[in-house]
C-alpha cells in the first residue's frame, strides 16, 4: 500500500508492504512489529489524556525519546521504500524538514501500517 502524506507543505510518498519489517530489521537491527505495537500504545496513551490533566500527567503521557526514534525510523523506511532516491541515512532525510508536529504525521503512519498488516483471511474457528 502506498500513500502520500503532507509534512510542512511537502508531499512525502510512503509505502508499506511485507518487505518493510525486513528493511527495518536490516537497517536498524530491531523488530518493527514490536516497535510499532509499542509506538501505537504510547500514542494511544497520549490521545486518552483528559483535557484537565495535570502537568505531571501530561509529562508522563508524552512520547519517550525511544518512541520518537521509532517514529523517525519507521517514517524513513516507509519513505525510502516508496522512493529509493532518498538519502541512505534517516538523519540526512530528516534534515530536509523544518520542525513539524509528530502528532499530525504519526496517525497517518499508524493507519498505513495498520492497513498493510490487516488480514484478509477468515478464521475457521470463532
Amino acid at each position: 500500500m502506498e500513500r502520500t502524506i503532507v509534512v510542512n507543505d511537502k508531499e512525502i510518498r510512503m509505502k508499506a508492504s511485507a518487505l518493510i519489517p525486513r528493511l527495518y530489521r536490516f537497517k536498524f537491527g530491531r523488530d518493527m512489529v514490536k516497535d510499532m505495537m509499542a509506538l501505537r500504545k504510547a500514542y494511544n496513551r497520549v490521545q486518552k489524556l483528559p483535557q484537565d490533566a495535570t502537568d505531571e500527567e501530561r509529562e508522563e503521557a508524552q512520547l519517550s525519546e525511544m518512541d520518537l526514534t521509532i517514529f523517525e525510523n519507521v517514517a524513513y523506511i516507509m519513505a525510502k521504500h516508496a522512493d529509493a532516491s532518498l538519502p541512505d541515512s534517516p538523519d540526512e532525510w530528516l534534515d530536509g524538514f523544518e520542525m513539524f508536529s509528530i502528532y499530525e504525521v504519526l496517525p497517518q503512519i499508524l493507519e498505513l501500517w495498520g492497513v498493510s498488516t490487516a488480514t484478509t483471511s477468515i478464521p475457521k474457528k470463532k
